[in-house]
């Protein structure tokens, strides 16, 4: 009994210890950029005929089904879906048990063209209602074509809920693409913030476009039909081309994939926030107006001002372009942005700010700008305690390829940072603590190559448990 007692201590103080280490890694200075160079496969899209892009059989089936949340607080679904043959039922059966669907809710219809192209059925259903921590099980179509998934609610908004969110940008749809998608589902992700550039059909040309939108529905459908993925826009999304009279901003984007922007008064469904267990996330919109007085502008400022973090202790930001980066690729992109923005996010003490577009990863150390002057000097960031950490993850796959030019030497914000493929999770532990990884893409293989415990900005100081005093 004494040894068996002995051992658990120790356990339990190796534990201690690891955690202590790793929180400390959170503010070494040594930056590293890993030398790791990848056998990479081809940076180009999978063939149509290939089975990751499979049409569902049975007439008129659902098909390209993924979910997103529905509310401002985790007790809803949108559930989307595309018919294409003819509109069928826009009903979304749903209950606790695999074969009984107690319930049900209706939704709505849409399509569009894009220049000569005509989309299928486009169908979006909000599910509301639901209890938290629950698994449900849902049905779309009819007859035979019907499809049957599932996906499970997060646990109700308190300092102290865990979830585990997967982190992932700049997807598209290549070999490498499928390598990050298959890694990430081998994680234990509850939910995927998704850092825009999705299907990268705007580089085909006329009514490829809309064709590869399709395929990339059905590519994420083993994913996003089960859990919600938390959207936003990049520039492959703009989709702007009036050469062939589509001049419309977001256009296929906002068609396909809905957002729960209502519900936080946003007017736009490119930017909007939502709160999951633990977390209040904010999502921004980096190719939509957004200086002073513009209405993403005006929408942030009373958006933070909602943030209890007494209930969401954990305040995350995503928008496309990185504010800090150290890459040649994009290098200063976010920097109208970071002007208009950074000293908010410093004020509110925001914990993440998660970027994609630069085809890389790497995290900053805390760090701000906010007392740059041209005239006086302070031209260069410098530590802040009360500042975010950047995290760029934008290294999903697509037919782009990889930015390996990072600027020499690194930087000083900078703590770390690879060209490779890959993925992040962050594991939300409780009020004070969260685990971090980014997991290379190594082939055949899932590679933890960055991992860091993270504090939260609001309810901890450096020292592990020690509350901040008031």
């Amino acid at each position: 009994m004494f040894k068996r007692t002995s051992a658990r201590n120790w356990s339990f103080q190796f534990l201690l210890i690891c955690l202590v280490l790793l929180s400390c890694a959170e503010d070494s200075k040594a930056g590293l950029t890993s030398t790791f160079i990848r056998q990479l496969w081809p940076s180009t899209d999978i063939p149509l005929d290939n089975e990751v892009f499979a049409v569902p059989t049975g007439h008129n089936a659902p098909q390209q089904v993924h979910i997103t949340q529905g509310d401002y607080d985790g007790k809803a679904v949108i559930v989307s879906w595309v018919t294409t043959e003819i509109p069928g039922p826009s009903k979304v059966q749903y209950g606790k048990s695999e074969h009984q669907y107690q319930w049900s809710a209706e939704g709505t219809i849409t399509n569009y063209t894009f220049y000569q192209y005509k989309s299928g059925y486009i169908h979006h259903c909000l599910v509301d209602g639901l209890e938290y921590d629950t698994k449900y099980y849902y049905k779309i179509g009819m007859g035979d074509s019907a499809r049957k998934f599932w996906f499970h609610t997060p646990p109700k908004i308190d300092p102290d809920a865990a979830h585990t969110f997967g982190i992932i940008g700049d997807l598209g749809q290549t070999y490498n693409s499928l390598s990050t998608l298959e890694h990430y589902m081998q994680s234990k992700g509850q939910a995927v913030l998704f850092l825009g550039d999705l299907s990268y059909a705007d580089r085909y040309t006329e009514n490829d476009i809309g064709i590869r939108w399709d395929s990339w529905g059905r590519f994420a459908e083993r994913s996003a039909a089960y859990q919600p993925w938390i959207w936003t826009v990049g520039n492959h999304e703009i989709d702007y081309m009036p050469e062939l009279g589509e001049v419309g901003p977001f256009k296929n984007f906002i068609h396909r994939y809905a957002t729960p922007f209502l519900a936080s008064k946003s007017s736009d469904p490119v930017w909007y926030a939502i709160r999951r267990a633990s977390a209040h996330i904010i999502v921004l919109s980096s190719y939509s107006p957004f200086v002073t007085y513009t209405p993403q502008w005006r929408w942030l400022r009373e958006e933070l001002t909602k943030v209890d973090r007494e209930k969401t202790p954990w305040l995350i930001v995503l928008m496309h372009v990185p504010l800090y980066n150290s890459n040649e690729a994009h290098f200063m992109e976010g920097e109208s942005m970071r002007v208009a923005f950074e000293s908010w996010f410093v004020q509110y003490k925001v914990d993440f700010i998660l970027s994609g577009h630069v085809h890389a990863y790497e995290r900053s150390h805390r760090i701000s700008n906010i007392h740059y002057n041209v005239s006086a000097g302070d031209a260069y960031p410098v530590p802040d305690k009360s500042a975010p950490v950047y995290l760029t993850v934008g290294d999903g796959g697509n037919q782009e390829g990889l930015a390996s030019t990072f600027m020499d030497p690194q930087p000083e914000y900078s703590a770390f940072r690879e060209a490779s493929y890959g993925h992040s999770t962050l594991e939300i532990m409780n009020r004070t603590h969260a685990l971090y990884h980014w997991h290379r893409n190594d082939d055949n293989n899932k590679v933890t190559a960055d991992s860091v415990m993270f504090l939260n900005q609001y309810s901890a100081t450096n020292c592990i448990g020690e509350k901040k005093k008031t």
